[in-house]
């Protein structure tokens, strides 16, 4: 069995390479000229004053700004709307070397936040007009907001996905899935099933058995790995492969509340 420890990628789909596509979010980047700017944003979060982002960049290297409002900051960047609005995002979307820089931005800025304070994650190419439409997002959201807020401080996501190697006989295979995933959300805050995917576009072979995430407190991350190593030594015919500690966007993406 082998068992590996990586940092945690971005949610969403697969890609080549290891990485994930997040989910994408173009209603607000309307048809612009070239030369029109508008806001990106990353993350909501609290806590978190202008200053502590001030020699970071974001998409295209413009400098991370906080837009602060009812106790919350809004982890924001200027873009082009010739690239980032509405039918430039259709087309740019396609581009796949255009899409892994920006997750990898993306994804980027929202690990560094996470790292000063409680992070909700922002959809890809989330666009707003101005900072005014910035802390009208914040107003539509608050609520949902400070619950994610509260239920993800002072803790980090955690992933774990088992693998049958090929050419590998596992007959109690079926099983393992629910006994990791009973055993690991015994040590967790919150657990969360996702989606089976294609081992390939990681680069792996065999067959993926099982996929979850696990949200844990800071301090006790230690101890769900070492956990995990115990279970990979138990299931010596099997790959467990665990990520974390990471951004919890398992459990802090507003459209899963």
């Amino acid at each position: 069995m082998s068992l590996q420890t990586r940092a945690q990628a971005a949610p969403g789909r697969e890609k080549a390479g290891g990485g994930r596509v997040l989910p994408v979010d173009i209603g607000a980047g309307r048809q612009a000229s070239v030369t029109e700017e508008a806001r990106y944003m990353y993350a909501i979060t609290r806590g978190l004053g202008p200053e502590a982002l001030a020699h970071s960049t974001g998409l295209r290297d413009a400098g991370l700004e906080v837009v602060e409002h009812r106790g919350l900051a809004a982890v924001v960047s200027s873009v082009d709307l010739g690239e980032f609005g509405e039918d430039a995002l259709r087309k740019n979307l396609e581009r796949l070397e255009w899409l892994e820089e920006v997750v990898r931005v993306h994804d980027a800025v929202i690990r560094s936040t996470t790292a000063l304070g409680p992070t909700a994650p922002m959809r890809l190419a989330t666009i707003c007009r101005g900072d005014d439409e910035v802390r009208r997002r914040v107003d539509e959201w608050f609520f949902a907001l400070e619950q994610v807020l509260d239920h993800v401080e002072g803790r980090m996501e955690w992933s774990i996905v088992i693998l049958v190697p090929s050419q590998t006989s596992a007959p109690d295979a079926a099983c393992l899935g629910d006994e990791v995933h009973d055993a690991l959300t015994s040590l967790s805050a919150a657990s969360r099933r996702l989606p089976i995917q294609d081992p390939r576009l990681t680069g792996r072979s065999g067959t993926m058995l099982f996929h979850g995430a696990y949200l844990v407190d800071a301090d006790s991350g230690p101890a769900f790995e070492s956990h995990v190593r115990s279970l990979a030594e138990a299931h010596p015919a099997l790959e467990i492969s665990c990520r974390g500690p990471g951004a919890p966007y398992s459990f802090a993406m507003l459209e899963q509340r």
